[in-house]
């Protein structure tokens, strides 16, 4: 029994693995589209989106076949519940990724070097994505603890493009469409960031059964 057991935790964590990437590619291509204003790209981020949607339910599926036909013990049903967790926040990193397409597809925002901040923010927050699932992978506590102390990062990023865009925004010359769509765009990332600090933060919980006390609420 145990065998078959740990045969479904494998594929637990295989299938995790596999949403974990979806995750990675979505938000590199949806910052791919934000820096080419590539339509085509941008049209592709939302199948990743879609594609996660489905993993998503198939991992929630897996888990409740584990919490119902198997009598998990307590480090099992961390590891569980962590997994229901952590694919919540991943759905909400593609469906922020998808967000991000959406608005470069109304084709408001051009290919200009205005753009080099958020670009900036956009690498760091992918690298968090990366480091929160690698971190999975590997069972790597300090790894976890690097990502939720990269969102402060994330965040200063944020906060430097707002107060640029606002700055322009009290420009009657600025086109107000334009630092708008920006600033929503940063705020996406920005949400992303604290997805993948959430993340990391269940991989510390299924490790060592406690939390750093950074789990978010955004979605």
């Amino acid at each position: 029994m145990r065998s078959k057991f740990d045969e479904q935790l494998a594929s637990l964590h295989k299938e995790l693995i596999t949403m974990g990437t979806l995750c990675e590619n979505a938000i590199e291509m949806s910052a791919n589209a934000l820096d080419e204003c590539n339509l085509t790209i941008a049209e592709e981020v939302s199948e990743y989106a879609s594609q996660i949607d489905h993993k998503e339910r198939d991992i929630e599926a897996m888990c409740m076949r584990l919490l119902l036909q198997q009598q998990p013990v307590a480090k099992d049903l961390r590891t569980i519940s962590s997994a229901l967790k952590m694919v919540t926040d991943m759905e909400r990193i593609g469906d922020n990724s998808g967000d991000i397409a959406e608005i470069v597809s109304m084709e408001h925002i051009a290919a200009t070097d205005d753009k080099l901040d958020i670009h900036r923010m956009a690498q760091a927050t992918i690298k968090m994505v990366t480091d929160s699932i690698d971190a999975f992978v590997k069972n790597d506590v300090e790894l976890a603890k690097s990502v939720i102390a990269y969102d402060d990062v994330v965040d200063q990023h944020f906060n430097r493009i707002k107060t640029e865009l606002i700055g322009r925004l009290k420009n009657s010359e600025a086109d107000g469409e334009y630092a708008l769509d920006l600033l929503m765009i940063a705020k996406y990332f920005e949400r992303m960031g604290d997805h993948a600090a959430n993340i990391a933060e269940w991989v510390l919980f299924s490790i060592l059964g406690h939390r750093a006390g950074h789990i978010q609420t955004k979605h």
